[in-house]
This record gives structure tokens, sequence and C-alpha cells, in this order.
């Protein structure tokens, strides 16, 4: 069974989202939108040019400031003035390459950014859920052949993993401290974690992801360059996830503490496929004259294989994936085609919103 998200629980919602103005962040903002939420966005910039905040036009829509994660202060102070009843945070510094650069910045966005999402959510009376995003690449890969379970050993080799790591743990010693789910009724926050990975969807462009730099290849009609393409992830639309993040909202709102933990949201079993499958797919479909090459050069590390165990988010939220694998990627050919023509890509994401939302509810 596959559930969909309830709009009417949307309806007139007040949605403080942190990280609007990146990829899922805007995919989400425009949901959201869509549902009635009236949301509040709190992030930098948008984190590449273009990007979908602004192809989409998406600060038309919402309440747009621009702040630091980093910045308790502002930060307190912006969500307190709002007064939302749901905190989304998907804030981070998000790049596996990056985080080896810049080390410090990441952990300061990961980990302290949780710290002061959290301490103001504590701090603004309004709040009665929080979803607070990780990744898949919190568990310790063991570099098993099975999904990674909720209650799973926490690691992570390179920062970025290990930060999202450290960020599972701030959240539940703030669930623990302050908002104990046990005692829902007397304090009325209900904190969960959600960890989903790679990601995929029209209008990403940021810097050593895969399917971004294939389609900045591809429109420029230039040799691709692959590194890793053994490596096996559990690859997922960005709204299958983005649908989980929902559900759960949906569940804390409702005061069931038992919804206030950890969760998995990722592709089917047979979705988690090598890097090399999904340059072939996205190729065949692209054009036949889209080419790439393997890049032979040395890396730094990355997890080679990768899944994650959803049976908790399939039991009892009644989440699983809606697209397979295949399905996915046309969406993200149309969606990178119709912006190669100048098409209105706020209608065309919102088109293929709806279109998800449609086959959601169709599969209950």
């Amino acid at each position: 069974m596959v559930n969909a998200v309830s709009e009417s629980v949307w309806k007139g919602r007040r949605v403080f989202l942190t990280g609007h103005t990146g990829f899922k962040g805007s995919w989400l903002t425009l949901w959201l939108h869509k549902m009635g939420a009236t949301v509040c966005g709190y992030s930098l910039a948008p984190p590449s040019s273009p990007n979908l905040f602004q192809v989409a036009r998406i600060g038309e829509l919402i309440e747009h400031v621009e702040g630091d994660v980093c910045d308790q202060q502002k930060l307190q102070a912006v969500m307190r003035n709002f007064a939302p009843d749901v905190v989304l945070h998907l804030a981070a510094q998000s790049l596996v390459r990056r985080s080896y650069e810049e080390p410090v910045l990441t952990y300061a966005t990961n980990v302290m950014g949780t710290v002061n999402v959290l301490e103001s959510i504590r701090n603004t009376k309004s709040v009665k859920a929080a979803v607070m995003v990780t990744t898949d690449k919190c568990y310790e890969n063991r570099e098993w052949h099975w999904g990674y379970r909720e209650n799973d050993r926490l690691g992570g080799h390179d920062p970025y993993s290990n930060s999202k790591a450290c960020a599972e743990l701030v959240s539940a010693s703030y669930r623990d401290s302050f908002f104990p789910p046990a005692k829902l009724g007397s304090h009325g926050v209900a904190v969960a974690t959600a960890r989903a990975g790679n990601v995929i969807g029209g209008g990403d462009w940021a810097c050593d992801r895969l399917i971004p730099d294939l389609m900045r290849g591809f429109v420029a009609k230039e040799d691709v360059l692959i590194r890793n393409p053994e490596a096996i992830r559990p690859w997922q639309h960005v709204l299958e996830p983005l649908r989980g993040y929902l559900q759960l909202a949906e569940k804390l709102l409702l005061e069931d503490a038992d919804f206030a933990s950890a969760w998995n949201f990722g592709p089917a079993e047979e979705d988690a496929r090598p890097v090399k499958w999904i340059v072939e797919e996205i190729a065949r479909q692209w054009s036949p004259t889209a080419s790439w090459t393997i890049d032979e050069r040395p890396h730094p590390h990355e997890a080679t294989y990768l899944k994650l165990d959803c049976a908790r988010a399939r039991n009892l939220l009644g989440w699983s994936p809606a697209l397979s694998l295949s399905d996915a990627l046309r969406l993200i050919v149309e969606w990178y085609k119709h912006w190669q023509t100048g098409a209105d890509m706020r209608q065309i994401t919102l088109d293929q919103i709806e279109a998800y939302q449609q086959l959601s509810s169709s599969r209950r």
C-alpha cells in the first residue's frame, strides 16, 4: 500500500522550512504552497547558478528570508516571529567532496546548525512538530549487501557523512532531554529525523553530483567524466522522500509519540543500482549522441555500497516508493529538456508534483 500526502492537513498550515533555496527545499516549497500552506523559508542564497529556486520563481510565493542556520540569534528571531506549526529542517552542507575541502564549514552547518534549529524550536511556543532531515550516509557503512535499519550503528567516514551522524545524535539528545515522546502531552513538540540519500530530479545543478554533471555535459554536448562507476546507491526521485517527510510530519501533528524517532526513506531493492547503469540509462533517454568516459584519476573516499531498509516506513507510515527508477529518470530527462526550450519551469515542476500525487493516491 502507498499512502498519499493529505492536502487537507497542510492547507493553512504554517511551515518554517530551512534550506528552501536548495534543490530539495525548492521542490518541497512548491509542493507545500500548492497544498495551501503558508511557508517561511530560511536559507542562504541559492547554492548554484542556475538553480531551481530562481528558475521556478519560488521567492514570489513565500516569505523568503536569507540567513544562515549558524546564526542562532537571527534564526530564532525569524522563527518566533513567524510562529510556525511545523519546522522542516533541510539546510545543510550536503556535498561529500566539498566536506573534504571545507570540513569546519561542514561540521558548523550540519551539527551546530541542527543545534540552533532545535534550540530555536525549544524557544518557539507555536511549534508542534519538527522533521530534521539527515542522510542515508549517517550509518557506519560496512559495505553490507543488505539495507541499514534505523537502529543500526551511526558513523560516517568522510566529514559530510560523519557530520550528519552527529546531527542525528544531537536530534536524539534534544528529543530525549527536552521533547521526550513519553511526555508529548505536556511539552507538545514531536521531533523526528528522516534519512534519505542520492535524491535525484529536475532542477539540480549542484557540483559533484551525478545527474547534474550528466545534464551539464549532455546539454553542452560534451563528454562527461564519471567516477566510481560500480558504486551502488539508493537512487530515488526527489518527490519520494519529500512525501515521506510530509507524511511523517502529519503523524507528528496528530501528536502520535510513536513516530517521534528516526525513519529511513529509500528506493525499492531493485532500484539500488550502480552509477554506470544510471549513466547508460539517462544517456539512452537523452540522445544517441550523449557521451561519457570513466574518470580514472584518484578521488577521495566514497562508499561503494549503500542500501536502506525501509520496512518501518512501509509498515507504520504506509510509505513506499511510487515511481520506478526508470520512470524517475524519464521525469528528469523531460524536466531538463523543457528547461532547454525556455518553458515555464514553475509550471513544469508543479505538473510533475501533481502527476506524482495522483500516482501515489491511485496506489492506495
